[in-house]
């Protein structure tokens, strides 16, 4: 019996696929954390943790190059080993959010109603990234310098 185009799609084709696709993504999350390296405003890090997941599903080669990367890779690790993210990864992001958030209000002009679910939205980002534990740091005590 031949294979009909009706037929269901063989496992092994549906795995295959799926490993392109989370191939794909992380290509492209990797292409945005470097964007995101080069402009000020635009994050590396999360980009570079998402790209660093798909490789874990598509490309075990790929996902080890991101972890041992000498710019990247230690905060890749800090954030697969504690979920922590370093106190200077901190400050620029809460910086670009804060940026990013004035010059939203500066160029869009938003009406107030707008203004404050894109305020709402933005320090919900920013309280998430306060409140993960620095890198290097106690668990327990993310906000010491102990």
């Amino acid at each position: 019996m031949t294979d009909h185009p009706a037929d269901p799609i063989k496992p092994g084709r549906l795995y295959a696929a799926a490993r392109y696709g989370w191939l794909a993504l992380g290509f492209l999350f990797v292409a945005l954390g470097v964007i995101g390296a080069l402009l000020p405003l635009m994050p590396t890090t999360i980009f570079l943790i998402l790209a660093a997941g798909c490789f874990a599903r598509s490309s075990p080669r790929l996902e080890a190059w991101l972890l041992d990367h000498p710019r990247f890779g230690p905060t890749l690790r800090a954030w697969r080993r504690d979920r922590a993210i370093p106190r200077r990864a901190k400050l620029l992001a809460c910086t670009g959010i804060a940026l990013g958030y004035a010059l939203f209000l500066a160029t869009a002009r938003p009406h107030l109603p707008l203004a404050l679910v894109v305020a709402a939205v933005m320090a919900a980002c920013a309280l998430f990234i306060l409140t993960r534990p620095t890198a290097g740091r106690s668990p327990t005590a993310p906000w010491s310098d102990a």
